[in-house]
């Protein structure tokens, strides 16, 4: 079943640019993905600590290189949230006026790519099927973007390539730090090599940190974000949903599969450079949110804040703030998607995005203000989503951390701030509700429609999973924790 999952999407795409009929085979195949995934979630055995529904085929023995596929708790809610997001994606996109069936076959390769990265246990495919993941997101944006597409489509592309080259070398380095006798490509056989103590904690160092820029690229870590809020507000919205949504995930996933548990020490040395850094995300990139006048800038700039949510769960290392960090993962995928997607239409209604030229858009289109709505809600952290509940485990995951120190210590400072971050995420985006959805309708947007009733089944499913976990958030927990508990401990 996890073999279709990871190659439904890309077969799809193959398919429609043969020829076949764009969206439907588009459609079908997303709700064929979403259905199979919520079949393996259903049969997935939540206490158990191994990698479930395992297939591998060998390709190099000689090279230890295998196309081996897996599930545990991280990679499965990983692999859920990108076919929630792709089905949503599918689903608002519509009809597109030119090269239809290559912007159908994009979004499929991007979301093909990104499960095939959360299922794979070789790190060779677990790089691969990334990379298949950003070709699509440059053609995206740079064929059927809008604004100044040109320059974000260059942007993202060097940006993503410097990061990509990065990660290269520190996965490089990882595979030739083991001894020769030990070396392999399969994930499992690195983490029994570095339990043994087999990579230094010199090598350790210098590895973590490549890893931690290559990926702090690719995720929008401060001070390399730049690239992030000009490329969603120029993306077609269902590009911005999967890239914001999913695929953006892909960085703090590896960081959670690979630097956490085979550099232990690495992540020990850089933990107070990581800290500074997610604060930066924080607070400084919120208070940068404050200042925009577009919603999709202002959308763009809260993903990468929320950024440093996770990054402060990750640098907890310990299973309650590293849980919430993967549970925000998943909450952020749904709630940031539902807003670019209500953008997305707003945009194509409207022809803006600037937040004083809309307002009284709720006496139109009611549907779709409220579906803003619920969505800005749960990007706070409203009670109730499941954003909410992944902030609070990190917040205690983080203050943890420090609990036994006489002294303030950094975590409990970096977890004040972080507070103050809620605050500043529910000024801006209330702020956008109020202008865009509340106040006086011009008389120009009298005329506009709400959502069909056709658009409000993707919404359901993104609002309906994010209370769904958000009122049983436990039913997550229950999965992901066993996946960290051999190399983190319940608290410090």
């Amino acid at each position: 079943m996890l073999l279709l999952v990871i190659f439904c999407p890309i077969v799809a795409a193959i398919v429609i640019m043969a020829g076949a009929p764009a969206r439907k085979t588009a459609l079908v195949a997303s709700v064929l993905t979403l259905a199979i995934t919520l079949l393996l979630l259903a049969s997935f055995q939540g206490p158990q600590r191994d990698f479930q529904h395992l297939t591998s085929f060998s390709l190099s023995p000689e090279w230890h290189l295998s196309f081996t596929t897996g599930v545990d708790g991280l990679s499965m809610v990983m692999v859920l949230l990108a076919a929630i997001v792709t089905m949503a994606a599918v689903w608002f996109t519509g009809e597109i006026d030119r090269h239809e069936n290559a912007f159908y076959a994009c979004l499929l390769l991007i979301s093909g790519g990104a499960i095939g990265a959360f299922a794979s246990i070789d790190l060779f495919f677990f790089y691969a099927f990334h990379e298949l993941a950003l070709i699509p997101t440059f053609l995206l944006i740079g064929i059927w973007g809008s604004g100044n597409r040109t320059a974000a489509a260059w942007k993202i592309t060097i940006y993503l390539a410097i990061g990509s080259f990065i990660l290269l070398i520190g996965l490089i380095l990882l595979y030739q730090s083991v001894p020769v006798e030990s070396r392999s490509f399969d994930i499992r056989a690195l983490k029994a090599a570095a339990a043994l103590g087999q990579v230094s904690a010199d090598a350790q160092r210098h590895i973590y940190l490549l890893l931690l820029i290559g990926f702090g690229i690719l995720i929008s870590l401060f001070p390399f974000h730049t690239w992030a809020p000009e490329a969603y507000a120029s993306a077609p919205a269902p590009a911005a949903m999967l890239h914001a949504g999913v695929l953006k995930k892909f960085g703090l996933y590896g960081l959670l599969r690979l630097a956490i548990p085979l550099l232990p020490d690495g992540a020990r040395h850089w933990t107070n450079l990581l800290v500074v850094l997610l604060l930066g995300n924080i607070i400084y990139v919120g208070l940068v949110t404050i200042a925009q006048k577009r919603l999709d800038w202002m959308l763009g700039y809260s993903s990468v804040m929320h950024m440093g949510y996770v990054f402060l769960g990750i640098a907890s290392a310990n299973i309650l703030g590293v849980t919430g960090a993967t549970v925000l993962m998943f909450a952020h995928g749904l709630s940031i998607a539902l807003l670019f997607a209500i953008a997305g239409e707003l945009r194509r209604r409207t022809g803006t995005l600037v937040l004083d030229d809309l307002g009284g858009l709720g006496k139109v289109m009611p549907f779709a203000g409220l579906a803003f709505g619920l969505g800005a809600f749960a990007a706070i952290g409203l009670p109730g989503f499941a954003n909410f509940a992944a902030e609070v485990m990190i917040f205690f995951g983080a203050f943890k951390n420090g609990w036994e120190m006489e002294r303030f210590h950094l975590f409990q400072i970096a977890t004040v701030f972080g507070l103050w971050g809620v605050v500043i995420s529910a000024v801006y985006m209330l702020r956008a509700y109020r202008k865009a959805f509340m106040g006086t309708l011009a008389a120009r947007w009298k005329d506009l429609v709400d959502l069909r009733p056709g658009l409000r089944v993707p919404v359901t499913l993104l609002v309906g999973a994010a209370l769904c976990y958000g009122f049983f958030p436990q039913s997550f927990v229950r999965i992901i924790a066993p996946a960290f508990r051999p190399y983190l401990s319940a608290g410090r």
